[in-house]
C-alpha cells in the first residue's frame, strides 16, 4: 500500500513566456529525475516534446511526468501558457489537487494568468504563487504582488523576500526562518549558501513576517489567542495555518525567484510538501447519474473502495493510444476489465505506464491518488469515467467550449483523403475543443478551433506527424442567427394521397429566449387539442430545423417556441406529422419574427510600449473594438477590448508592424452580438454566393 499523504498531483500554469516549462526543467534536475537541463529557447525541454512546440518555443499539449522530493512523489502536469490550448488547462486542472501559478517578474500578471486563475477557482484548486524571472530588467517583485491582489482578487501570502533587484537579484529571505538563502553566479542550483538576514532588509524583513503571521494565524483561534497575548509562535505551528489556508483557498502563498538562472526553485519544492494538499485532503469529486445530476455520493479517494477514475487526455504516439487517467479511489492493475459508463461497455487493462514526458515506465498496477497512463483503449474519450463493473458510477463530466473560427482543408495529394480522414479523427480524440465535419453540399472537410493558432497547428501537426500536406481555405467566422421579436402563428400539414393521409394543426408562439439560453421548448396545450404524445414530434421538428437559419445559413440559437393549441385528425396525426408541421411552421414565421446575424465577440488583451499606445487604440477603433480599459505599467500598456472575431484575422502580423515587433497580444470568446447592418448584409450575400456556388 502506498501512503498517500506522500503524494501530490500538482500543474503549473501562467501565460505564454512566463517561465511554466524552465520551472518544470528546474524541478526535474532538482529532484534527479534528469542530469542535463533542456532549454526551451533551444528547443530541448523535456516536456516540450513535439516538434512544433521545440520550434515556436510554446507548450501546446499538457505533459505529464513523476519525480520525487523529500521522500514524497509529485505527479506533475506542465500545461500550456498559450489562450488556443486554454482547454488543455482546463482538463488538468480538472484532475489536479494543486497548482503553482507562475507569473513574470516584469510582466506581471498578464491576460492568459487571469484566465488560467478563473479555470482553477472553477475547480477548487489550492495554489502556490511564483514570481519567475526577477533577474530581468523592469522585474518587481512587489508590484506583481499588487497585481494579484488588484487583478485576480486573491490574497497572496507573502513567504519570501526577494534579495536584489534586476541584474542584481542573487536570492531570497524565507520569512518564517528569518533567514537569506545566496546563490552564487555558476548557475547551479546546488550552489547557494544560507545565512542571515542582510542588515539593510531587516526591517522590511519585520514587517512582512509580522503580515504572514496575522494572516495565517486566522486560520486557527487558539494559535490567533496566543499570538494575541504576545507569546512566539514556533514555525510547525505558523506552517500549521498556512496549510489549512491553502486548502481553504483562503491565501495562497507567494514565492519568487528566477528559474533560469536556477535561483529560488527550492523553496518552492519545499512548499508543495508543506502546503499543497494530498489526494485525501482534496473535497472528493461528485458522482453524477447518466443526465448529469449529482447524486449525492461521492468519490472518496481510498484504495479499498471501488474503482472511479477519470480519463482527462488522450494522446496518440508511436506506441498507440494513451489513455491519461486519474484514479479517484480503488485500484487498477494489468488485465483488469473496467466499465466505460459514457458507452455502457467493458474494456480490458492492457498496459499501464507512469509517464515522464515522452518516455514511460511500465507498471503492474496503480491505485487511488495515482495519475497513469493506460495503453490501447479502444472507445475512450476525454471526460469517461472509467469504474468497476459491478459498482458502476459516472464522475462529474468536463464541459469544453464550442470553437468559434473554421477552415475548409483538402489533400494536396490525390488518394490521401482515407489517410487524412483518420489523422483528423485521432486529432479530434486527443483535443475535445477541435471539431471536424463535413459539409453535406460541398463534400469539403472543414475543421473548427479556438482561434487562429489552434487551426495552424493543426494543420501542421497533420504534416508532420501524419504525413498528409493539406490546402488551406480562407478562415471562416462561426456567425449564428437569432430573432428579435415575438410573433403568434398557426400552421396546419395536410396531405391526401390515397390510403390514410397525414394531418397535423399546430398554434405556437415563437419568441426570442435570453442570451446563452439556446433553443427552448414549452407545451400550454390544454384539453387534448394536441396529444401530449405528439409534443415531443413538435419539439424535435423545431430542433432540426434551428440548426440552419434562414438568413446564412447559420444555426439559430436562443429561441423559445410554446405551443399554445392545435388540432388532430384520430386516423391521418401521426409524429411524422407534427414534425413535419414544426419544420414548415419554423419556415414561415421565423422571416416574420425580426431574423438577425450574430458574430462572435473576443476579449482581446494588447500589450504594447507606451509610444505606440495610441496608434495600437486606432486601430482597435478601426476593426470595430470597444475599449473596455487602458492601463500603464512599468514596461507598457496594456489595453483591453471587445472586438468582432472577423476583424482579427492577420492581427498578430498588423500589431507587429506597428509596434516595431514588441507588441503581444491575447485573445479568447467572450460573447456573441448583433452584427451592424452593413456587416450583416456582405455576411448574407456571401453565404449566397457560397450556396448557389455548391448548387
Amino acid at each position: 500500500m502506498k501512503d498517500l499523504s506522500l503524494y501530490r498531483n500538482i500543474g503549473i500554469f501562467a501565460h505564454v513566456d512566463a517561465g511554466k516549462t524552465t520551472t518544470t526543467e528546474r524541478i526535474l534536475k532538482l529532484t534527479g529525475k534528469i542530469h542535463k537541463i533542456g532549454e526551451v529557447h533551444e528547443g530541448a525541454a523535456t516536456t516540450d516534446f513535439m516538434e512544433q512546440e521545440q520550434e515556436r518555443g510554446i507548450t501546446i499539449q499538457s505533459a505529464a511526468t513523476s519525480c520525487f522530493w523529500q521522500g514524497h512523489q509529485f505527479n506533475i502536469i506542465d500545461t500550456p501558457g498559450h489562450v488556443d490550448f486554454t482547454i488543455e488547462v482546463y482538463r488538468s486542472l480538472k484532475v489536479l489537487d494543486g497548482g503553482i501559478g507562475v507569473f513574470c517578474g516584469s510582466g506581471g500578471v498578464e491576460p492568459q494568468s487571469e484566465t488560467n486563475w478563473r479555470y482553477a477557482n472553477d475547480s477548487k484548486v489550492a495554489r502556490l504563487i511564483y514570481v519567475n524571472k526577477l533577474d530581468r530588467t523592469g522585474a518587481d517583485f512587489y508590484r506583481v504582488v499588487k497585481q494579484v491582489e488588484d487583478v485576480l482578487g486573491a490574497k497572496p501570502l507573502v513567504m519570501v523576500l526577494p534579495i536584489g533587484f534586476e541584474d542584481q537579484f542573487v536570492g531570497v529571505v524565507d520569512l518564517l526562518t528569518r533567514k537569506a538563502w545566496i546563490w552564487d553566479d555558476s548557475g547551479e542550483p546546488e550552489n547557494y549558501v544560507i545565512e542571515d538576514v542582510p542588515a539593510d532588509m531587516a526591517d522590511k524583513v519585520e514587517e512582512y513576517r509580522e503580515k504572514l503571521i496575522e494572516l495565517a494565524v486566522e486560520q486557527d483561534d487558539e494559535l490567533m489567542e496566543k499570538y494575541l497575548e504576545g507569546e512566539e509562535l514556533s514555525i510547525d505551528e505558523i506552517k500549521r495555518c498556512v496549510r489549512k489556508g491553502t486548502r481553504d483557498l483562503a491565501f495562497f502563498p507567494t514565492y519568487c525567484g528566477s528559474s533560469f538562472k536556477n535561483k529560488g526553485v527550492q523553496l518552492v519544492l519545499d512548499a508543495v510538501v508543506d502546503y499543497l494538499p494530498n489526494p485525501t485532503e482534496v473535497n472528493p469529486q461528485p458522482e453524477v447519474d447518466l443526465e448529469g445530476h449529482e447524486t449525492g455520493t461521492f468519490a472518496i479517494v481510498d484504495p479499498e473502495k471501488p474503482l472511479r477514475a477519470l480519463a482527462f487526455k488522450i494522446m496518440d504516439d508511436r506506441f498507440g493510444a494513451l489513455t491519461f487517467t486519474r484514479i479517484y479511489s480503488g485500484k487498477i492493475a494489468k488485465g483488469d476489465t473496467v466499465l466505460n459508463t459514457a458507452t455502457g461497455k467493458t474494456e480490458r487493462i492492457g498496459r499501464l505506464v507512469e509517464m515522464h514526458a515522452d518516455s514511460r515506465e511500465e507498471i503492474e498496477s496503480a491505485q487511488a491518488g495515482d495519475i497513469v497512463a493506460i495503453v490501447g483503449m479502444k472507445n475512450v474519450q476525454t471526460g469517461h469515467t472509467l469504474c468497476d463493473p459491478k459498482n458502476p458510477a459516472t464522475l462529474e463530466p468536463m464541459v469544453f467550449p464550442e470553437p468559434v473560427i473554421s477552415i475548409a482543408i483538402a489533400p494536396k495529394k490525390k488518394g490521401m483523403d482515407e489517410k487524412m480522414g483518420m489523422a483528423l479523427s485521432k486529432m479530434v480524440q486527443e483535443d475535445p475543443s477541435f471539431h471536424v465535419e463535413t459539409d453535406e453540399e460541398s463534400g469539403e472537410t472543414i475543421i473548427k478551433g479556438m482561434g487562429e493558432l489552434h487551426l495552424d497547428i493543426k494543420v501542421d501537426i497533420l504534416k508532420r506527424t501524419h504525413g498528409v500536406e493539406v490546402e488551406v481555405g480562407k478562415p471562416q467566422v462561426a456567425y449564428r442567427e437569432s430573432i428579435t421579436k415575438a410573433i403568434n402563428d398557426g400552421y396546419v400539414h395536410k396531405k391526401q394521397s390515397g390510403g390514410s393521409g397525414q394531418y397535423a394543426k399546430i398554434d405556437y408562439t415563437i419568441e426570442p429566449g435570453e442570451p446563452g439560453t439556446g433553443f427552448q421548448f414549452e407545451s400550454k396545450v390544454t384539453g387534448g387539442n394536441v396529444p401530449r404524445e405528439y409534443w415531443p414530434a413538435v419539439q424535435k421538428g423545431f430542433e432540426r430545423s434551428i440548426v440552419k437559419g434562414l438568413l446564412a445559413g447559420y444555426p439559430c440559437v436562443d429561441l423559445k417556441v410554446t405551443l399554445t393549441d392545435g388540432g388532430f385528425h384520430p386516423v391521418d396525426s401521426s409524429a411524422i406529422a407534427f414534425e413535419i408541421a414544426a419544420q414548415a411552421a419554423y419556415r414561415q414565421t421565423v422571416p416574420k419574427a425580426g431574423p438577425q446575424l450574430l458574430e462572435p465577440i473576443m476579449n482581446v488583451d494588447v500589450f504594447t510600449p507606451d509610444d505606440y499606445m495610441g496608434d495600437v487604440i486606432g486601430d482597435l477603433n478601426r476593426r470595430r473594438g470597444m475599449i473596455k480599459s487602458q492601463e500603464t505599467g512599468a514596461i507598457g500598456a496594456r489595453i483591453k477590448a471587445d472586438v468582432p472575431l472577423s476583424e482579427m484575422f492577420g492581427y498578430i502580423g498588423d500589431l507587429r508592424t506597428m509596434t516595431s515587433g514588441r507588441g503581444q497580444f491575447s485573445m479568447s470568446f467572450s460573447h456573441y452580438a448583433p452584427c451592424p447592418g452593413n456587416v450583416a448584409e456582405q455576411v448574407i450575400k456571401e453565404a449566397k454566393e457560397r450556396q448557389a456556388a455548391k448548387a
